[in-house]
């Protein structure tokens, strides 16, 4: 989304298409998430869960915290898409078999605003990349890399060690 932002001010895209085309290609995707987790996710619960760590108690306690506040979780995810536990969340909210009409409307609303947000960082500072000289390019490219992974690894490691 932020590469497309870049390629929008060098004129390569209409912004309209290219945001609606965004949007649809994730709408799709969390579809999918969700669906996989309506009708995969308790069979996957019974014959895996135990290898990754996942109680038939935890589930349940998951579920209830996710019915009672689906559409601010579902919401939310969306905007925190790049932390990495969007997937858990679309999933999670098949396995608890939230409603596919606030599923798609929480996921929409998110949708407008990430996409927004995602489009207009690659619009507003994809011209950085164009300021590094071209030495120094593959050399800032690993470092922003390396920084971000980097974060993503913290991240988890903060996020597994909370314990529900």
């Amino acid at each position: 989304m932020t590469a497309t932002g870049f390629l929008l001010k060098l004129g390569y895209f209409g912004f309209w298409p290219a945001y609606l085309l965004l949007m649809c290609g994730d709408l799709l995707a969390d579809v999918a998430w969700y669906y996989l987790g309506y009708f995969g996710g308790e069979i996957f619960i019974r014959k895996a869960g135990r290898f990754v760590g996942i109680t038939s108690d935890a589930v349940e306690k998951i579920k209830n915290i996710f019915i009672k506040y689906q559409s601010r979780i579902l919401f939310f995810s969306k905007l925190t898409m790049g932390f990495g536990f969007s997937l858990a969340v679309l999933t999670t909210a098949g396995v608890s078999k939230v409603p596919f009409k606030n599923f798609m409307l929480m996921n929409f609303l998110g949708e407008f605003i990430w996409v927004g947000m995602m489009l207009a960082l690659g619009y507003f500072l994809g011209n950085i990349y164009l300021l590094v000289s071209e030495s120094l390019r593959i050399g800032f490219i690993i470092f922003v890399a390396i920084i971000f992974l980097s974060a993503l690894y913290g991240f988890t490691r903060f996020m597994r060690s909370r314990s529900f």
